[in-house]
């Protein structure tokens, strides 16, 4: 009921008018970001030793000791490269006095300060029900003063009006820079964005914003530069606002326009694998690979990022090794590198013979560290792609081949004499193949084993129930069939009724299991979220008669609600 409320009131913008020259909006009136409340120190009573002799620290010291003490449960803290930067940037917030005396980690003792903060987690755990009901009120008025703004005429929200509390950075993978201190963001760091006839955001007491624009041709609220990567972030709209919207529907389509451009492309890199230019020969390779393999460009590295991460056109001599021929297969080209988020993409893909010839070609003479396409780059690339077609870049492939794979896989998996639940599992195999092409990988779920032992036990009692079920039915039909009494004739269609049940409900379960077990490994919402086209799945739904939020949760429903107004059965990408 709540949805459809939500529904009726939300602004229907793709039915409007767009602006044209770059703007994104022409009134922007919001409150600013809610700051990380105030460090909370230690009571006098916890203390910090170090070399097994109580240690008193600073106020600032002290707080970046709590961020350290708050995850000593957890592995990070026994990495070496997690410790070696969290000492170095602690030091860095210590006294001349505290620097004299704390120089090893080793020697630290934060028992105390864990055991207090764990107690404090408890606590927070085991709120009675008046509290956390005081503390749902407090937030909800929050986010009603700050986490929505005002953009022509219409109430938007904002996605992260929070500014993310100070600590310790972690990254993804083995990132080199984990460990560090991710300091305190003050408003003295913020840019405020808004339109010059609104209420400007006034700053907390005793502070100022480092600028305020009025830019209508950019969609963020606020910015700011982090220190760890020197990145800088946004406030920003909400995933369905009109901004984001607008913004995913022009990807798709861009990426929709592909398919009539594709075939020259293809016939057009093919034929260059041939060139007598070498510059030629390695964007053809790439643009292979990249069509082929979905592979991201690469040089997509954030200014400071230090992790030795690598794309395409990024690739390295030691990311490659060729095989004539492997399990079978001839000309295989076997990559092993860390990709975006230091995820590891390890892959053996035969390709063809010329493509091969030209890979041994450009490996020729170069050592490890030398790179594979030393005549390419990301821009490089890009620059010949817009030539081919507006709007093309290495990107548009990655959403194309995605959305692509999506609606092929579902035209073939889909059986329309399936049950919904089978359909659903259609539907995740089909988006589990865009998953392994993209490369998104998960670890498994650490409750996943016991949550399988969880379905297997209800399979095997469904499976005792069903024999029952059967047992109590042919006895009923025995009986029926001896007195013939409408009575009994009624008992045997209960019980035939409750056979049918249960064998649907097991059916539910195994496919369940099968789907959990497949998807152990495999993200499925990244490409969902970021890479296909949401017409292909809300198509689906609607011929299938699968409801949408059997394939969407409700934050997916909300940022799509675009492709859910504007598509029909026949919808093809």
């Amino acid at each position: 009921m709540k949805e459809e409320e939500e529904q009726q009131q939300r602004w229907r913008w793709w039915e409007e008018e767009k602006y044209k020259d770059g703007i994104k909006w022409k009134y922007l009136e919001h409150k600013g970001p809610v700051f990380a409340p105030p460090y909370d120190p230690l009571p006098p009573n916890v203390k910090f030793y170090y070399d097994g002799k109580p240690f008193p620290l600073s106020l600032q010291a002290e707080e970046v000791a709590s961020f350290f003490a708050k995850m000593l449960d957890h592995e990070y803290t026994t990495k070496d490269i997690f410790r070696n930067n969290f000492i170095t940037d602690w030091r860095k917030e210590m006294t001349l006095e505290e620097r004299m005396v704390i120089s090893e980690l080793a020697k630290c003792d934060f028992t105390e300060m864990f055991t207090y903060y764990k107690g404090i987690m408890e606590e927070r755990k085991n709120r009675t029900k008046e509290d956390k009901l005081k503390l749902k009120e407090e937030n909800e008025k929050l986010m009603q003063e700050f986490g929505f703004c005002i953009m022509d005429h219409h109430r938007e929200k904002i996605g992260n009006f929070r500014i993310e509390p100070p600590g310790l950075f972690r990254g993804r993978g083995d990132h080199p820079k984990q460990g560090m201190v991710k300091k305190r963001i003050l408003p003295e760091d913020i840019i405020i964005n808004c339109s010059q006839d609104s209420k400007i955001p006034k700053p907390p007491t005793g502070h100022k914003w480092k600028e305020v624009r009025h830019d209508g041709s950019v969609s963020w609220l606020a910015s700011w530069t982090e220190n760890v990567k020197g990145s800088v972030k946004y406030i920003m709209l909400n995933a369905n606002s009109k901004l984001k919207g607008e913004k995913d529907w022009e990807k798709y389509e861009v990426a929709r326009k592909l398919k009539f451009h594709i075939h020259h492309i293809r016939k057009t890199y093919c034929e260059n694998f041939k060139s007598k230019e070498m510059k030629v020969r390695q964007r053809a390779v790439a643009l292979y690979f990249i069509d082929k393999l979905a592979l991201r460009a690469g040089n997509e590295k954030e200014e400071g990022e230090t992790a030795d991460t690598v794309g395409c056109c990024s690739l390295r001599v030691e990311h490659i090794k060729l095989h004539p021929e492997l399990d079978g297969e001839k000309h295989v080209v076997e990559f092993d590198f860390l990709g975006k988020d230091c995820i590891r993409y390890y892959n053996k893909v035969p390709v063809e013979k010329q493509v091969f010839k030209n890979v041994k070609l450009f490996m020729e003479g170069k050592q490890e560290g030398d790179d594979l396409f030393d005549r390419l780059s990301t821009p490089l690339l890009n620059k010949h792609l817009q030539l081919l077609m507006e709007g093309l870049t290495a990107k548009v492939f990655r959403t194309y081949n995605a959305s692509i794979t999506l609606q092929d896989q579902l035209q073939e998996l889909t059986d329309p004499n399936d049950g919904v639940p089978t359909k659903i599992l259609s539907y995740n195999r089909a988006n589990r193949a865009v998953a392994v092409l993209c490369n998104h990988q998960r670890a498994p779920p650490k409750t996943f084993d016991q949550s399988m032992a969880n379905i297997k036990t209800k399979i095997d009692a469904r499976k005792e129930q069903i024999e029952l079920a059967k047992k109590e039915l042919k006895e009923a039909k025995k009986e029926a069939k001896e007195k013939d009494s409408e009575k009994l004739k009624k008992v045997v269609e209960m019980k035939r009724r409750a056979v049918q049940r249960a064998e649907e409900q097991l059916m539910r379960l195994e496919v369940q299991a099968t789907d959990k077990e497949e998807n152990k490994q495999i993200a499925l919402s990244t490409s969902k979220l970021n890479y296909l086209d949401p017409r292909i799945s809300v198509a689906w739904c609607k011929k299938w008669d699968v409801g949408l939020e059997k394939i969407y949760n409700k934050t997916l429903r909300d940022k799509f609600a675009w492709a859910v107004h504007m598509t029909d059965t026949d919808f093809t990408f």
